[in-house]
């Protein structure tokens, strides 16, 4: 059922879709899904759980502990786009109608990108720490490199779920080289300065 309400969804956006058309997908009775779930509020909240969960499951999963900082990022983002592309319905679900739609959906987005950008911030941190350059990187950078890798990441998926052959490794490597050459040059205390007026 939350397959169908999921693929419903994504193609119709909240406001339009209808829990006929979601049962009649499911192959279900119409009283049924009202019985799982006692209206389409509460049907779209548990599929944007869902996806929520299986994103940040794949994420923090694909993630090799121990592993060197650039190795640890890039699987990390070989998870996420590697998910969003095999499940672009439950993409869409989060990024495109949840994040639009307003309380409560919106909160429910908000608590994994939270939860995700977490756990990048904690990733930057450490290689901060294993470069030595953690007092260089002060906290509150961190947490800001954490929200811009976040970001981009997420518009990257918007724009790779819409590429007719783009991979998640392809769309993956994109953001690493975007991100890691940055990342590297501040780990080895290169910084880019603002040129001075």
């Amino acid at each position: 059922m939350l397959d169908a309400a999921v693929a419903t969804f994504a193609r119709r956006g909240y406001r339009a879709a209808s829990m006929d058309e979601i049962a009649e997908l499911a192959g279900v009775s119409k009283p049924l899904v009202y019985l799982y779930l006692n209206s389409k509020e509460e049907l779209f909240t548990a599929c944007i759980r869902r996806e929520a969960a299986a994103l940040t499951e794949a994420v923090m999963a694909g993630v090799e502990p121990g592993a060197a900082p650039d190795r640890q990022l890039w699987c990390g983002l070989r998870a996420f786009f590697t998910h969003t592309t095999e499940r672009p319905d439950g993409w869409t679900v989060l990024y495109q109608q949840a994040r639009t739609q307003g309380e409560p959906f919106a909160d429910e987005v908000a608590k994994m990108r939270a939860e995700i950008a977490e756990f990048v911030r904690e990733l930057i941190a450490a290689a901060a720490r294993e470069a030595d350059c953690a007092g260089e990187l002060a906290e509150r950078e961190v947490t800001a490199l954490a929200q811009a890798l976040v970001g981009a990441a997420e518009s990257l998926a918007g724009w790779g779920c819409g590429q007719p052959g783009q991979s998640g490794k392809d769309t993956a490597a994109t953001l690493m080289n975007f991100a890691w050459a940055g990342l590297d040059n501040l780990m080895n205390g290169r910084r880019w300065e603002p040129p001075r007026p």
